[in-house]
C-alpha cells in the first residue's frame, strides 16, 4: 500500500502544480529535494510574486524510522517503527478576493520491531489514511463556498453518502482557533485514522482518499479564476494580512501535520512553507459593524452547512 500511494502522490503533485501554473501564467514551481538523516525525505515545490500567487508549495514527503518517544505516547504504543508519506499543499494568492487554500492526504505505517527487511516483508501492527482539503477566504461569496463544498460532496458520495456530512463536521471542529473562538476558514473535508474496517477495506480507502485529491483542482481553480482579476483597495490588503495572522495563529498552535514535522525532525523550510510572506497583527483589531469583514466573521464564529 505505501508504494502504491506514494507513486500517487508523486503523480498528483505534478499535476496539482502544472495546473497552479497555467492559472498563474508568469511562473513556475521551484524544486527543492531534501533527506531526512534519520530515514526518507521529500520533495518541495515552491511557487512565489507570481501574478497570482504570492506564496504558496506543493510538497510531498516519505519519512521513516523509529517511532519518538512523544510519538509513542500520543499513540499508547511501546518502542515501534513508523513510515509516514504524503502530500501536503498552502497556496497564499495575492489579490484578497481569491482564498487561500490548503490541502493534504497523508499514509502511515507502524510496524512491529521484531521484524526487519532482512528477515522478510515487515509486520504492520497499524495502518490509516488521512488528509482533506479546506478554504480559508478573505471576503466571502457564497457561490465560490458551495461549489468548493459541492466538489467535495461529489467526491464522498462516490464512496459512501455519509462521508461528506461525517467529514464537513469534523474540518468545523478541526480548523477552530479556539482561543480565538473562530473557524480558520469555510471548512471543505477533514479525516484520518482511516483504518480499515468492516465497510471499508485499505484499498476501499485508497479509492476513496485519491478520488477527494482527484478532486482538488476542480474544487479549487473555477474560484482562481473568477476572482483573480478583481479590484481591491489597500485597505482590503490590509484585512487579508490581519487574516492571514489568524492563520498563521492556527498552524503554529493547533495543527497537528506541523507539530508532527516538528517532533520527528523534519525539514523546517517544508513545515514552514504554510506561513504567507506578509502577515499582521492589529493590536484589539475588530471590524466595522455591517461591514463586509464582518460578514466574514460572523461565518467563522457560526459555521454554516453550505449545500
Amino acid at each position: 500500500m505505501k508504494d502504491l500511494f506514494y507513486a500517487y502522490i508523486q503523480n498528483l503533485q505534478n499535476q496539482i502544480c502544472a495546473g497552479l501554473e497555467a492559472v498563474d501564467g508568469t511562473t513556475k514551481f521551484r524544486e527543492d529535494l531534501w533527506k531526512r538523516p534519520e530515514g526518507g525525505g521529500g520533495r518541495t515545490r515552491v511557487i512565489e510574486n507570481g501574478a497570482v500567487f504570492e506564496k504558496g508549495g506543493v510538497n510531498i514527503s516519505a519519512v521513516h524510522g523509529k517511532l519518538p518517544d512523544t510519538m509513542q505516547k500520543m499513540f499508547g504504543v511501546g518502542e515501534a517503527d513508523f513510515f509516514a508519506c504524503g502530500l501536503s499543499l498552502v497556496i497564499h494568492p495575492k489579490n484578497p478576493m481569491v482564498p487561500t487554500v490548503h490541502a493534504n492526504w497523508r499514509y502511515f505505517e507502524m510496524y512491529d520491531t521484531s521484524t526487519s527487511l532482512s528477515t522478510g516483508p515487515r509486520k504492520v501492527i497499524n495502518q490509516w489514511f488521512g488528509g482533506g482539503q479546506d478554504l480559508t477566504p478573505y471576503y466571502l461569496f457564497e457561490e465560490d463556498a458551495k461549489h468548493f463544498h459541492q466538489t467535495c460532496k461529489t467526491a464522498c458520495d462516490k464512496h459512501n453518502p455519509e462521508f461528506y456530512p461525517l467529514y464537513k463536521k469534523k474540518c468545523d471542529e478541526y480548523f477552530w482557533n479556539a482561543h480565538r473562538n473562530e473557524a480558520r476558514g469555510l471548512g471543505g473535508l477533514f479525516f484520518d485514522y482511516c483504518k480499515a474496517n468492516e465497510q471499508m477495506s485499505m484499498e476501499n480507502w485508497y479509492d476513496f482518499v485519491t478520488e477527494v485529491g482527484n478532486s482538488f483542482l476542480e474544487a479549487y481553480v473555477p474560484i482562481v479564476e473568477r476572482r483573480k482579476n478583481l479590484p481591491y483597495s489597500p485597505e482590503q490588503r490590509n484585512w487579508q494580512e490581519i487574516r492571514r495572522g489568524r492563520y498563521v495563529e492556527f498552524n503554529l498552535v493547533h495543527d497537528k501535520g506541523t507539530l508532527f514535522g516538528l517532533k520527528t525532525n523534519g525539514r523546517i523550510e517544508s513545515i514552514l512553507m504554510s506561513l504567507p510572506p506578509h502577515v499582521q497583527w492589529v493590536y484589539d483589531h475588530h471590524p466595522e459593524t455591517g461591514s463586509d469583514e464582518e460578514k466574514l466573521i460572523l461565518i467563522l464564529q457560526n459555521p454554516k452547512t453550505w449545500i
